[in-house]
């Protein structure tokens, strides 16, 4: 899962969201003396990472794929999901895209001087750009793909993926609705053994009431 469906999934307490990002940015063991419901987000990305790469429908997605983009299909999954999510995000989160994007941005910008360098300068990248907002845009997402390639140790192809995606898209659509409920239940899950954990499917955003309507599903 990306950036946009991590944030989702969380829910909507802060620390929760800000582990939950900060999980693409912390790699071996979570470093200790952080707040608890930050450590318990970096968990529960991790979990929903876990879950993700197992999951029948994502295994099944995967070979969609085939040389030389097989190679990589896990990482074009993890960003076309935030696609689809945010293309039809009213479907599946009752806040807007766009106030959920800078509701985002503000809780990173608040507690930027906790964010390792790697991060603060992903997240100067987010503001340029208007993500996640924008990954509603299909051509934002060719362009990330891209980005991603340029980091990556060997050649690689993903500057040449979006027409294999969008090829596939109806396929991925399809997968993505049915995976996106189950990933929810992920948190569910972890509240079992953590406090503070909300155990709800239909997972919670925002101050102002907004809530993740997994449970609408189609």
């Amino acid at each position: 899962m990306n950036h946009l469906a991590h944030a989702v999934l969380a829910g909507d307490e802060p620390d929760l969201i800000l582990g939950g990002l900060l999980g693409d940015f912390v790699h071996g063991p979570v470093p200790t003396g952080l707040r608890r419901g930050v450590e318990l987000g970096i968990r529960l990305h991790r979990a929903i990472d876990v879950h993700t790469d197992s999951h029948p429908v994502v295994v099944d997605l995967r070979n969609l794929f085939v040389a030389p983009f097989r190679r990589y299909a896990g990482i074009l999954l993890d960003v076309w999901f935030d696609h689809l999510l945010a293309r039809d995000f009213a479907h599946w989160c009752t806040t807007p895209l766009e106030r959920f994007s800078g509701d985002l941005l503000a809780l990173l910008q608040r507690h930027a001087d906790e964010l390792p360098p790697s991060m603060r300068g992903f997240v100067a990248y987010m503001q340029r750009n208007g993500l996640p907002a924008a990954y509603a845009d299909a051509g934002v997402i060719g362009r990330a793909l891209a980005g991603i390639g340029t980091r990556l140790s060997r050649a690689n192809p993903l500057h040449e993926a979006l027409p294999v995606l969008q090829a596939n898209d109806a396929a991925l659509q399809r997968g993505f609705e049915e995976f996106l409920p189950a990933a929810a239940y992920v948190r569910a899950g972890m509240a079992a053994g953590h406090a503070g954990v909300g155990r709800r499917a239909a997972l919670p955003y925002g101050s102002g009431g907004g809530r993740v309507a997994l449970d609408a599903h189609r």
